[in-house]
């Protein structure tokens, strides 16, 4: 039986050694420095303390973490190998309490240590300690420190076997730290310090793509602190950057160029050339990379970010396959899209692993470069995005490459306009994904294109739709009157509505865009589901749908940005077999729905992580690994493995898929 521990309110149970600590900013970033030791550079949990007490002449100050080297005799002061201090992020390097000073210090008072960090977060600072020839200590900047292998030529130019899994939050750090130094260095504002953040992740992304060559993209230690140096890390991801040019077109102007300052580069290029962006986890990658885009893309336009724990219940509910295509019209930064196309790819490579006999680690170049070709091919053909904002559009193109290179079907486009007044080149790129000729596509009955969408419609009516060329397409952009006789029933009239919240007219030209027997997944505020008012809509969903389920979710599962009551509404588009037989008989057949309630999404109102409790109110821990390694000393002593405990994240979204998943198969309802 697995063992829960209990951790006291305002606590968080250290990753090394176990201890609870005060749940405090600059705890946030030891943890994950932790992490990241154990897990990236692979040094063991007994060669590292935490809050070790170093003697600095009469001062005993304690560091935050240490590393002792691998052949150290005792946790002592003069085994210490590698010394890390940890801050909040308001606190600058150069502070004269708390900086890289603060840091030195301590590795000057112990004898033996080789290297140094100092971070809060949001910057980073590395050292590596020597003697110089008059005997004196001098420190020099690193870009990180070494790995437990000790190999200081994969800090200035990993291989490709060397490249690293980010893992918790240190990419989200890392991403901060780049678009920060952008921000501060090259004077840029938020917007275009992210564009050209994004310029070097495609060309970071692009150097891993190019199987049997060496990597190119790195910014070694000597390189990134000289000026000559520098010049010559811009020479080399230049040379990148017009690869990615060539490939990506309708990303990037032919004349396009990284305007980074080369000091700026090659920092940039340093923090991230460690990392393996392609195998980094989806969901690492994904939160990064959205939250970036969040804090300096988002609009006005009533746009909220669905978070990513209600993306996977959907895809996972609505299983979209390597045939479906898969569509969506409001695509915001593409988490919908990357979610669903990432379950399609792990299906393939699955089914690649069973035939081919063996694991992915293990594949040759060639059959790397074949999975990456059906990977390419697949989203190619398969998945689109539509979406208003132009700058939402460029980043969404670059979250689908950066999650294998589906950048080709994702358009700028007001979804809700009528087809026939659709720009021509966007006309004709549809037209083409699906061979078809353009005139096909003049009319809103026409469109239905797609086998699965998956949407977050943009809310609200303080953006209503007013246009009655829009809203003339639309049975929900008419007004609709109820039936004197029968107040449940409502009929449709020919006359149009003055304004429409943009949400309403979404869900029917969601409808619209699929094809008979299609099935979607839409985001919707409750008021939908439930105001009188409107009760006229799902009067019309009934008629034209098969409503599969209803999923309720917790009021703080959009904030801290948003408070909005919301559901996740899934369908299944009738036929017109099915809709002509309704039409015979008056009737719609009674069926059931599944319905579920969401209430615990594994954060609250200000955006903060929500774990399991016990009846009493205390957060609890579970060990990262179900077996404990017992064993046996040579005196017959018992001993025990230390292992990792972690919280849980109380949220029941993971659940509801396996639920649904067992409904839908008890009622018959295949795809």
């Amino acid at each position: 039986m697995t063992e829960l521990i209990v951790i006291p309110e305002g606590k968080v149970c250290d990753y090394i050694d176990g201890k609870f600590r005060n749940d405090t900013p600059e705890e946030y970033v030891r943890q994950n420095i932790e992490k990241r030791l154990v897990n990236e550079h692979k040094y063991p949990k007994d060669r590292i303390a935490v809050e070790f007490t170093v003697n600095v002449g009469s001062r005993k100050p304690r560091a935050d973490i240490v590393v002792f080297a691998g052949d150290a005799l005792e946790r002592a002061q003069q085994y210490v190998h590698v010394i890390i201090e940890c801050k909040k992020e308001s606190v600058p390097p150069t502070a004269k309490k708390d900086g890289v000073g603060q840091l030195q210090s301590y590795m000057s008072a112990c004898p033996n240590c080789e290297w140094g960090l100092w971070t809060n977060g949001k910057q980073k600072e590395v050292f590596r300690k020597i003697v110089n020839e008059e005997g004196k200590i001098e420190f020099i900047d690193f870009n990180d420190i070494p790995s437990a292998d000790g190999r200081l030529e994969d800090i200035d130019r990993p291989k490709r076997h060397t490249l690293k899994n980010a893992v918790e939050d240190n990419l989200l750090f890392v991403f901060k730290t780049c678009h920060n130094h952008i921000y501060v260095t090259d004077g840029m504002q938020k917007q275009p310090a992210f564009f050209e953040l994004l310029k070097v992740i495609f060309c970071k992304i692009e150097d891993e793509r190019n199987i049997g060559k060496p990597l190119e993209f790195y910014a070694a230690s000597g390189e990134r602190s000289n000026p000559d140096g520098q010049l010559t890390v811009k020479k080399r991801i230049g040379a990148i950057f017009d690869r990615v040019k060539k490939k990506h077109a309708r990303i990037f102007e032919r004349n396009d160029e990284i305007k980074l300052k080369p000091r700026s580069l090659a920092y940039i290029v340093s923090e991230l050339q460690k990392y393996s962006l392609l195998n980094t986890h989806i969901d690492i990658k994904g939160k990064a990379y959205e939250e970036l885009v969040g804090a300096n893309l988002r609009g006005d336009r009533g746009e909220f970010f669905t978070p990513r724990n209600v993306m996977h219940m959907a895809v996972e509910m609505l299983a979209p396959t390597a045939d479906d295509k898969v569509l969506d019209p409001s695509c915001g930064t593409g988490g919908f899209l990357v979610v669903a196309m990432n379950k399609v790819i792990q299906s393939l490579e699955d089914r690649l692993i069973e035939e081919w006999e063996r694991p992915k680690a293990k594949w040759t170049d060639d059959e790397k470069r074949l999975f990456q070709e059906r990977i390419s091919e697949i989203a190619g053909a398969n998945f689109f995005g539509f979406d208003l904002n132009p700058d939402l559009v460029k980043a969404t193109k670059m979250n689908m490459v950066m999650n294998n290179d589906g950048s080709g079907n994702i358009f700028q486009t007001d979804s809700l306009l009528p087809p026939h007044t659709w720009e021509t080149d966007f006309r004709r790129s549809v037209t083409k994904a699906f061979d078809l000729k353009e005139p096909a596509l003049r009319k809103h009955d026409a469109i239905g294109l797609f086998d699965v969408i998956l949407t977050n419609p943009p809310f609200g009516s303080k953006i209503p739709i007013k246009d009655s060329h829009i809203l003339e397409q639309f049975d929900l952009g008419h007004i609709w009157e109820r039936d004197k006789t029968d107040r449940d029933r409502w009929t449709l009239t020919e006359r149009l509505q003055g304004s429409v919240p943009p949400e309403q007219l979404f869900i029917e030209r969601c409808l619209q865009l699929l094809k008979p027997g299609g099935r979607m997944g839409i985001v919707l505020p409750d008021s939908i589901l439930s105001s009188p008012g409107l009760g006229y809509i799902r009067q019309w969903l009934m008629e034209k749908t098969r409503i599969l389920g209803s999923i309720d979710l917790h009021e703080d599962t959009f904030q801290p940005r948003n408070g909005t009551f919301t559901s996740v509404l899934f369908l299944r588009k009738k036929t017109e077999k099915e809709i002509g037989r309704q039409e015979r008989t008056r009737k719609m057949a009674d069926y059931p729905i599944f319905m579920a309630m969401v209430e615990r999404v594994g954060h609250d109102k200000r955006g903060n992580p929500l774990f399991k409790r016990d009846k009493q109110g205390n957060e609890l821990l579970v060990p990262d690994v179900e077996v404990i390694e017992l064993g046996e000393t040579a005196d017959g002593a018992r001993t025990a493995r230390m292992q990792s405990k972690r919280k849980v994240l109380d949220d029941q979204t993971l659940l509801v898929p396996e639920v649904f998943e067992k409904w839908r198969k008890a009622e018959g309802i295949a795809w």
